[in-house]
């Protein structure tokens, strides 16, 4: 059950949907189910045409009650994909700090406003699908999880990937509230998916949770396409690149004013930015790039990858690539993404990304808390191309060899198989 990102191409959909396609090429009968909103994905789409809980019913049963009176049927149509895909071109809003009353409403279940939406959910998977395992995407769906345990018998996971960051920007008293909302329900789950030891710590303290229902499950990537080899670059045209969705907490600032540092001594190399930019980020995006001269083109947004493929032509036109969240990121799939490209990494030594550089050998790590660390990194990897290749080879290497498809698949098999067994 996964939860759609509101019309942006959003991280943790598109994992969802790499999982799914990875079990379905096993064998497994795998239903993604999306909610609130359809997913986007650059991808083959391998959700269900049906959204569940659309958002515009959600947010309609929230704000008046007699919505909530009317039959199901007589307002399915607002939950059509394509009534959906409209509305949250200008109306569905993601942004935490104005969702505090909603979240809750949300999470209070089928106690709160959404109690039909919830039972038509319920039923669907009770009734019709009847899987051995159910699979929360995040633990802000746990206002599901008390009716679907009252009608179905199997197991019921929940994955944690970055909910935090959300419950982190309500304010209060929303905030809190929330967070102990989660806290109480979320015991009842059979176990807890992570993608890193830092998150599996990290979650286990937030959410205050049974340390011996948490099941670690390495991150995966569909790698067709993805054939770009390690090579040694000429320094005049040394490219650096940043891949993540555009806003403060995956740190392009950080990039941007340790690139303006590193390009004055350096001035043959540009930095190379694209991401998904909603309306409330432009502002930000925009201060950063006007502090330098647009002509000068050492530092150009190209905007959000369409598809797969556009994905791939940007990575494989850089020579090195960084992500240097402020968040403690559990996961930096575009990290891995590099990396199967041949492009060598430089990353912050906090949240998942010491595993992923250990793990791999694909890049180094530098302190976060002073930005010339930052620029300094940068500056050793251009210096050194032949260690930058040697970092590129391992790192191509080991994401072909342990993020596959097929690695991710039998991995999540023998999970899935150890909580069955539970």
């Amino acid at each position: 059950i996964t939860a759609g990102g509101a019309g942006m191409f959003c991280g943790s959909c598109m994992h969802d949907n790499t999982w799914a396609k990875s079990l379905i090429q096993k064998g497994i009968e795998f239903s993604l189910i999306p909610t609130y909103t359809p997913i986007r994905v650059d991808e083959e789409n391998r959700s269900l045409s049906h959204v569940y809980m659309g958002g515009i019913n959600v947010y309609l049963d929230f704000q008046f009650p007699l919505w909530q009176k009317l039959p199901l049927w007589s307002k399915k149509w607002l939950d059509h994909p394509r009534v959906l895909d409209f509305v949250t071109r200008w109306g569905i809003s993601n942004d935490a700090k104005k969702l505090g009353p909603l979240t809750l409403a949300m999470l209070e279940g089928e106690a709160g406003p959404n109690k039909k939406e919830i039972d038509e959910l319920v039923q669907f998977i009770s009734r019709d699908l009847k899987p051995d395992v159910v699979c929360f995407s995040n633990s802000l769906l746990v206002g599901i999880l008390k009716p679907l345990k009252r009608n179905y018998s199997g197991k019921i996971i929940t994955l944690l990937q970055g909910e935090d960051i959300f419950l982190d920007e309500l304010i209060e008293p929303y905030k809190d509230k929330a967070i102990s909302l989660i806290q109480r329900q979320v015991k009842e789950y059979d176990a807890y998916l992570v993608h890193s030891q830092y998150y599996r710590n990290y979650m286990k303290e937030y959410l205050r949770l049974d340390e011996k229902k948490i099941h670690q499950l390495s991150l995966g990537v569909d790698l067709s396409g993805h054939d770009g080899k390690p090579s040694e670059t000429s320094e005049s045209s040394f490219t650096v690149g940043y891949l993540a969705r555009i806003c403060p907490e995956k740190g392009l600032h950080n990039l941007v004013s340790a690139f303006e540092i590193f390009h004055k001594e350096f001035p043959d190399t540009c930095l190379k930015i694209a991401g998904y930019l909603d309306r409330r980020n432009q502002k930000y995006l925009e201060d950063l790039l006007k502090k330098h001269d647009p002509q000068s083109n050492f530092i150009e947004y190209e905007g959000s990858p369409k598809t797969h493929q556009e994905k791939v032509k940007f990575l494989q036109n850089l020579d090195l690539f960084s992500l240097p969240t402020d968040y403690h990121e559990p996961k930096g799939i575009s990290v891995i993404e590099a990396m199967a490209n041949g492009i060598p990494v430089v990353q912050p030594s906090h949240g998942a990304f010491p595993e992923m550089v250990e793990k791999t050998g694909g890049g180094i790590l530098y302190q976060p808390n002073e930005p010339e660390n930052l620029v300094a990194a940068i500056k050793e990897m251009y210096l050194n191309p032949q260690k930058r290749t040697q970092f590129a080879e391992a790192g191509h290497q080991a994401v072909h060899n342990q993020y596959s498809l097929e690695a991710m698949a039998e991995e999540s098999i023998s999970v899935f198989n150890t909580i069955l067994s539970q």
